[in-house]
């Protein structure tokens, strides 16, 4: 049995525009992590601010609507640091090729707060144990 050739270029097209998405992906992933670093290691002085803690509390949220409402405090709290709205740009990319369920930015709650900084410091370890596990659901 083969595959007629029209049929086998479109698999191999297909292939293709999973890897180079993914491959997107990745790099938006990397690129968020070094503007946190850098921005971790400028010590800003509104880092004490306090944001929305939307890494806390709800742990039925998944990565994606967990990144989704990242968008939101990294747009709140863009005027602090020039690296938050490329944070911003970039979570908003990500949520926008991985779902069309989620409008990012999302509407984020009332509720329990955190500094800037550690929300900083905890959207970094969110973006690692992605890259680690390639995983956006």
């Amino acid at each position: 049995m083969s595959i007629p050739v029209p049929v086998l270029l479109t698999l191999l097209a297909l292939s293709g525009c999973h890897a180079a998405a993914l491959l997107h992906t990745s790099n938006l992933l990397k690129e968020s992590i070094r503007l946190l670093d850098e921005l971790q290691e400028a010590k800003v002085s509104c880092d004490k601010m306090n944001v929305t803690n939307v890494f806390a509390g709800n742990k039925q949220d998944n990565d994606l609507e967990t990144l989704c409402k990242a968008t939101t405090v990294a747009w709140e709290s863009r005027s602090c640091h020039r690296h938050l709205e490329g944070i911003f740009l970039n979570l908003l990319r990500l949520v926008q090729r991985k779902s069309a369920v989620y409008k990012a930015p999302c509407p984020v709650a009332g509720g329990s707060t955190t500094s800037l900084n550690d929300f900083l410091r905890d959207l970094h370890r969110a973006l690692q144990q992605l890259v680690k596990g390639q995983s956006l659901k």
